[in-house]
This record gives C-alpha cells, structure tokens and sequence, in this order.
C-alpha cells in the first residue's frame, strides 16, 4: 500500500490518523474535479442536459462497489438528510431501538422527531444488549452505526443477518459511514434493510455525497401513504414523483457525486480483498500495542474483532501536544480518538506511540 501513499499529500508532512473525522484528498481526484468544473466552464447548462446520465453512473458504481441492486440506489448529499427524510416517513407511534451514545445524527434525530425510543447498551456483550432489548420492548425499528463513532466498537455482520431471520418483521436500518470503504461488504446478502452512507470519510469522496441502499421492498413500506397516493394521481414527470424522489429532490451535484464515484473506482482498481487484509493486519498490531500499553478501555480489549477506529486513554493536552508533532487525531468520548485507513502503516502507529 505503500506506493499509494504518495498520492496524499497530506502524509508527507503529517502522521494522519483521523479518517473518521475526514478522509483524503489525492492527486488523481483532485485532477478529476478541475476537469470536472472545465468542463462545466466550457459547457454551462449544456454540460448538465447529461446529469441523469452522469448520476446514474454513480448509482452503477455504488451498486458494483456495495452489491446493491441499481433501482434501490438513493443518492443524497449525506446520510443525516437521508437518514432524516426517512424519519419524516414513518408513523411517530412506532417504537426505535438505538445504541446508547451512538452518534448524535442517528440517536437525536430519532429522540427530537417524538418516536418511541428504547435503548440498548454499548460494551462487550453489544450483541446480546441488543437481543435482550429486542426481546424486552418489541421494537419496530432498529437504527443504528455499524461502527461506533468514538470508539469504534463494531457490530458483527453475521449476527445482523440472524437477527433479521430471527425478526423478519423489524426495519433495521444501518449508518455505514464509519464502515464504508474498509472491507468488503454485499448489502444485498446482509440482515440490513437500510444502509446509509456519507462519502467523505472512508470512501474518499468529499463532501457533499452520499448514498442510501434499500432491501426489496423497503422503500414501498416506508413511504408514507400521502406520498404514494399524490404520486400515482399526478401529472407530473415520474422523476418528480417516482419513491427515489422523496430523497433525490432539488439539484443534485455532480462535482460532488462523481467525486465519489471516481473514488469508487480508485478504491476498486487497488481492490477492496487487499485494502481489508492491509488494513485488519494494521488494526490486529494497533490494538496488541494499545493493550500492552494499557491504553484502551475494557470493553474494546474483550472483543474478538474490531475496527479500525480506537479510542486511547488521553487529555486535551496531550491531544494538542500531538498536533503540534504533526500527528493528527480527534479527541472524542473521554480520550482521543485515532482512525486508520490503507494509507496508514505501522511505523504511523510507532510514532504515536514514541509521543505518548
């Protein structure tokens, strides 16, 4: 993974550890966008006459990188509007099921809009909090991160796809932003019904795109009556009407979207197998030296798998004096959080370390 590195020019002069705060900018995508904008520049209006053409590209890429057939594809400009469009659809009488302290897009927008909430508790035994709450509350709707923001405790996959066998009848919706992009993932063959995505994290997108992948289905049961019926009666385009445009209203902009499809391809091209096997070998050595170091909490240490985000025993000093090093982190939760993508190595974790 090396020779990539020098694609990002952001790690020659810094120890980057903070994809889960915002991924890179490289080179060949930075090419790509003022290519992009010429284009525009010399076309004007003209240039857009092909932006369903040019969107439905992205889609094509989405459904190949995430296997996600291509007519349950939902562009949006980041999963919080997505994830919030779909809130707006359901009956508020219904009862959610989220994480405890997940993240604040997902947990407070559910809680401000008056639905229902229960709770399931984040630790070692995440798996069976969440069976236990199911069982206890009879939730109609599970949302949630596959990946918990601040310190990055990661949901098993398998048992998603037995819990959903288990209660076919629950809606399980998954923010995959912190996940997206670090290993190879089928949506269509998972036990999630929903999965939403923002691209600027793991993905290297930028900002300004995302996405949302619908089970067959999904979309006709959560789209509200009203919607439905307006649409069926009207006079309009079907592409003003049609369930994808609840989400997909207003400009959608293609700087934004193909960026996020050239990464796609970027990511595919270097090949999703070897960006996992690269990046498990990573997370396996970051979490045997933050053990020995004694630097991470309980519930991380006795978990069998894990992300690729860890949150470090650490002050807002230290944090600080880090930056300073050039050695780029976030503070999050109580310490301070550290991310790792395909373009981080293990001399990247030795000079933390060296500083700690």
């Amino acid at each position: 993974m090396k020779n990539f590195k020098k694609e990002f020019p952001v790690l020659s002069q810094n120890t980057y550890l903070n994809t889960a705060s915002s991924g890179l900018l490289y080179d060949s995508l930075l090419d790509y966008r003022q290519e992009h904008d010429l284009d525009f520049l010399i076309g004007g209006s003209m240039f857009r006459d092909h932006q369903e053409k040019l969107l439905n590209a992205v889609r094509k890429a989405i459904s190949s990188f995430l296997g996600c057939k291509l007519e349950n594809i939902v562009l949006t400009p980041n999963f919080s509007l997505g994830f919030n469009t779909i809130l707006n659809g359901l009956e508020k009488n219904q009862k959610v099921l989220l994480l405890d302290g997940d993240y604040p897009s997902i947990n407070f927008s559910t809680i401000t809009k008056g639905f229902d909430v229960c709770y399931a508790k984040v630790n070692t035994l995440l798996e069976e909090n969440i069976e236990n709450a199911i069982s206890t509350y009879n939730p109609d709707i599970f949302a949630f991160s596959l990946v918990q923001y601040t310190n990055g405790i990661a949901i098993n996959l398998e048992f998603l796809k037995q819990l959903k066998l288990k209660n076919p009848d629950l809606i399980i919706i998954a923010d995959g932003t912190q996940f997206c992009g670090t290993r190879v993932f089928d949506f269509d063959s998972s036990g999630i019904d929903i999965l939403g995505c923002s691209g600027y994290k793991w993905l290297l997108g930028g900002y300004g795109n995302g996405f949302l992948l619908f089970k067959e289905g999904i979309l006709d049961k959560i789209t509200p009556d009203t919607y439905s019926k307006a649409a069926a009666t009207s006079s309009y385009d079907s592409s003003y009407t049609n369930l994808r445009a609840r989400y997909e209203c207003g400009h959608l902009d293609t700087f934004n979207f193909r960026s996020l499809q050239f990464s796609l391809e970027f990511l595919s091209k270097i090949g999703l197998p070897k960006i996992e096997e690269n990046m498990q070998e990573l997370i396996n050595y970051t979490k045997a030296k933050l053990v020995a170091l004694n630097l991470l909490e309980t519930d991380v240490i006795e978990r069998d798998d894990h992300s690729s985000i860890f949150n470090i025993t650490g002050t807002k000093e230290l944090h600080n004096s880090l930056k300073e090093k050039n050695i780029i982190t976030s503070l999050r939760g109580n310490g301070i959080r550290i991310s790792l993508h395909f373009y981080n190595t293990t001399d990247d974790i030795d000079i933390l370390l060296k500083h700690i």
